[in-house]
């Protein structure tokens, strides 16, 4: 596996670490559909969430969270979708991003609730 992959597995790992001790219930991660995958799907009290992450060295070009684009959220809607009505899950259902940057000298978790809205 790429060095990239590698860590951006690292964040999954940490953004699913830091959703558990928010008290949140994790359903699936890396759930795919077709090509298209949700990194991880979750559970706050009564609503379904959506999660993207985005680990990054550093923020110097951006925030991690800068480089989720337009196309990505559209695939996150429709992926969702499938998860929902395959699932036949009747919640109400958000989308989060959680923004992670590691390095030797910084670890900082953001995590951006209700991110954006279905379009």
């Amino acid at each position: 596996m790429a060095e990239h992959n590698e860590f951006g597995k690292k964040g999954e790992e940490k953004a699913t670490e830091f959703l558990r001790k928010e008290g949140y219930t994790i359903l699936e991660r890396n759930w795919r559909f077709g090509k298209d995958e949700i990194d991880i799907i979750a559970q706050d009290k009564n609503e379904l969430v959506i999660v993207e992450v985005k680990t990054r060295a550093t923020e110097f070009f951006g925030y991690p969270e800068d480089f989720i684009t337009k196309a990505k959220m559209q695939r996150l809607v429709r992926t969702a979708a499938e998860y929902i009505d395959m699932k036949n899950i009747e919640m109400e259902c958000r989308y989060d991003f959680i923004s992670i940057v590691i390095n030797k000298k910084k670890k900082e978790i953001r995590h951006i609730k209700d991110a954006f809205y279905p379009f």
